[in-house]
This record gives structure tokens, sequence and C-alpha cells, in this order.
């Protein structure tokens, strides 16, 4: 039996959110574990001409923020984030940049995810990401 993928539901869910309007796609979407990418566009720029730091932060925090919903404990509602960190070690001007995401931690009340950036067409990695975020459960 194979998990489920949840990338269709995500894609389609993020319909108007900035996710959308980043042009943010999911190819893979299961528990402890997203896959995604956008095409650079103009909008994903810094005016220097380089990506833009929050494009990159943008397609990380959705990966890991997806993987968390997808991978909530049994009785949860939600998540929010409590801290993220990233460390860029390099850009793109053109072509595509993808995302994996994985799970790291994912306990009751806190999950740790981990996440590559990298350069579709040159392999190379943009940026390393890790967030934490609490699961959120209905107050009694």
């Amino acid at each position: 039996m194979s998990e489920n993928d949840f990338s269709q539901q995500l894609t389609q869910g993020q319909a108007g959110s900035l996710p959308d309007l980043l042009g943010l796609e999911w190819i893979e979407a299961r528990r402890g574990y997203v896959k995604g990418r956008f095409a650079v566009k103009q909008h994903h720029m810094a005016p220097n001409g380089f990506l833009h730091a929050a494009s990159v932060i943008a397609l990380a925090d959705s990966a890991c923020g997806y993987g968390c919903v997808v991978s909530l404990p049994e009785g949860a509602t939600s998540f929010t984030t409590i801290e993220l960190k990233s460390n860029f070690l390099g850009t793109a001007r053109d072509g595509g940049v993808a995302v994996e995401a994985t799970l790291v931690h994912g306990g009751r009340m806190t999950q740790v995810w981990d996440a590559v950036v990298t350069h579709e067409e040159t392999g190379k990695t943009i940026a390393m990401f890790r967030c934490t975020q609490m699961v959120l459960h209905p107050r009694n």
C-alpha cells in the first residue's frame, strides 16, 4: 500500500495566498517529506538582479509548513512556526528552484523540519533551512 500524496490538495488549497502568488508548485507531499519548486521569474528577484532571500524562505517555509500539516499527530488541529533559520550558500537568476523538506523530529507538541533549496539546472545548494513548529491541540 502506498502512502498518501497530498501535493495536489496543497497546491489547490493555496489559491490566492502567498505560495500561489509566488508560483510554488508541489511535486510530492507525504507524511515526513515534501518536495516542491518554482520557476524563477522577475517577481522572485531582488532589485540587484539576484534571487530575493524572501523567495527562498517562502519556498522552504511553505514546504516545511505543508509537511507539518500532513504529519500532524493524532488529535492535533494545526501548528504555528516558533523558530526558523536559513543559511544562504548560493543564488539563481533563472531556471528553477527546488526544495526538499524532511521531518527531523515529530513529537506531540513540536516538529522540527529541515529543508534544502537547490538550483534545478546546476544542482547547487542555494540554502539550508530549519524550522521548529509548535503543534496545536484543541483546548479543553
